[in-house]
């Protein structure tokens, strides 16, 4: 309480000296900041920080939280629609910069290197723990952890601050603590769990909320006393205006009571240590959870957008590669022939995740039409994977008709065909039934790899599973219910592509009867 006490007065403080500031802005820029654009207010978030943004029902689209309450309360504050935007920590803050959202809450430490590109203003205390298994003695310092193997959260900053305690290891003459890096906080905890890791670096806050959903399993070994991690922080782009209306709103809230509501509400205080070893008995399986996810509307909505996804990808890739494939299988030297070679491999070449996630965070900087609503993580990821696939179905369609006998060709030719009609009657049907085996492999592939789309927060499969992993922490459950879905579809395709090539391998045994007599 003491902490927050000295937060509260610290903002007051700066909002007292810079009132005459914030007037004279005001009547410059109007009473809200300049992010808060055609009155609508952006905020990005990873959804997976419980009680500071986390999915509590089954609706992956509306958060909830201490960061949700106070962007709801900053919106009111300046008369604004808030907007929120789901997405993977690691593209948080390459979205605040592309200008794609306003804001940044979702449970950030305030770090001076952060602030180097953009303004933060603090508005709730915290501290930076280490956690161990139940059983795991406590340690006294962060030196206690040489040799030993941590897990933290991409993105975040703790693999630097651990870093840091490293080069003082070496410096001693002791072993580095070895990082272990993972996406998610939930798959952080995670490995603790299952006996991977030593420890994980979290934040306080989040381990008393998880109390009930970790069942006793952890506890707190270590909090070593590191000043740059007692706040948590909103974050914006650089604007002195902004900063002192922001500065003046988060006071405000603060002195109204309704910060300290939305810590009451979430269970935000420095309850007892204790209860986080409180041994609770749980099921090796709960078939209730797994059942319930396998039948929720939420799983069935993003395997509808798995599918969506793939289809109209590989859709879109076909009709782009058939004219390439030709161009590349004529006979010759041609630039157009070069540029095609060069826009296979560079597309073949390149991870399909970077080419995501370049579409989705470097694109707007380069062509700011890329930040409007209408380019939704949807689309995003429709281009990224249709753009990739083109280039490896270019090869398939290629073989294919490099694949079809040039006598038959020149047959047609000599028919006084033309060259329309020789494509359409004679190399055709003779390549489609080469290539549609390698190309519904191909589908099954493209199927499993729209799950990349989840980082720039496109509800599919994946992603949804992923929130809800996060809020219960029924790992194997919420797992197996995605399998099962992933399965299906896979399965689904595969008996499909066994249908088609036993119907072509029965034509071509019938043309060779019809032949033989």
């Amino acid at each position: 309480m003491f902490r927050k006490s000295l937060l509260a007065f610290a903002i007051s403080l700066g909002v007292s000296t810079a009132l005459p500031l914030a007037a004279s802005a005001q009547d410059v820029a109007g009473d809200v900041p300049s992010f808060v654009q055609n009155g609508s207010l952006t905020v990005c978030t990873n959804p997976t920080l419980p009680p500071m943004t986390f999915v509590k029902g089954s609706d992956a689209s509306k958060p909830e939280g201490m960061d949700i309450d106070v962007a709801q309360a900053l919106a009111q504050r300046w008369h604004a629609k808030l907007s929120i935007i789901p997405m993977d920590f690691t593209g948080l803050f390459p979205s605040l910069g592309a200008q794609r959202c306003g804001m940044v809450l979702s449970g950030i430490i305030q770090l001076p290197a952060r602030e180097k590109n953009f303004d933060a203003i603090a508005y709730q205390d915290t501290a930076l723990t280490v956690v161990a298994r139940a059983n795991t003695p406590p340690i006294t310092s962060m030196a206690d952890l040489s040799g030993k193997t941590i897990a933290v959260q991409s993105g975040t900053s703790y693999a630097t601050r651990i870093n840091r305690e490293n080069e003082a290891l070496t410096a001693a003459g002791k072993l580095p603590i070895i990082i272990q890096q993972y996406p998610t906080e939930d798959q952080v905890v995670q490995q603790v769990l299952i006996g991977r890791v030593f420890a994980f670096v979290s934040q306080d806050v989040e381990l008393y909320f998880r109390q009930k959903q970790l069942h006793g399993k952890v506890r707190i070994i270590l909090k070593p006393d590191y000043p740059d991690y007692r706040h948590f922080a909103v974050y914006f782009r650089k604007n002195a205006q902004d900063r002192i209306m922001v500065q003046t709103a988060i006071a405000a809230l603060e002195q109204d009571g309704t910060l300290q509501a939305s810590r009451q509400k979430w269970s935000i205080s420095a309850q007892s240590e204790q209860a986080l070893t409180q041994d609770e008995s749980a099921s090796s399986f709960n078939w209730s959870a797994f059942f319930s996810a396998l039948t929720s509307l939420a799983f069935f909505k993003g395997a509808c957008i798995t599918l969506a996804v793939a289809l109209l990808s590989h859709a879109i890739a076909i009709v782009i590669s058939i004219p390439m494939a030709i161009t590349l299988n004529g006979r010759g030297n041609s630039v157009l022939k070069a540029v095609l070679k060069t826009y296979v491999s560079v597309f073949r070449g390149a991870p399909t995740l970077l080419q995501l996630l370049f579409i989705w965070n470097a694109l707007p900087q380069f062509f700011p039409i890329f930040r409007e609503q209408w380019f939704t993580p949807f689309l995003a990821t429709l281009v990224a994977l249709a753009i990739n696939e083109s280039a490896y179905q270019v090869e398939i369609n290629r073989s294919a008709l490099s694949a079809v006998d040039a006598g038959q060709e020149l047959a047609a030719d000599a028919l006084g065909m033309s060259r329309k009609q020789v494509y359409r009657h004679v190399i055709f049907p003779q390549a489609l039934r080469i290539a549609l085996p390698p190309t519904i492999n191909d589908f099954i592939s493209l199927l499993k790899t729209t799950s990349l789309a989840s980082v720039i927060s496109l509800q599919e499969l994946l992603a949804i599973t992923q929130v809800q992993v996060a809020r219960t922490f029924e790992f194997t459950e919420y797992y197996a219910a995605a399998l099962v879905y992933y399965l299906a579809m896979v399965f689904f395709f595969l008996f499909l592509q066994k249908r088609v090539e036993r119907r072509f391998s029965w034509a071509d045994r019938k043309k060779a009867s019809a032949n033989a007599s």
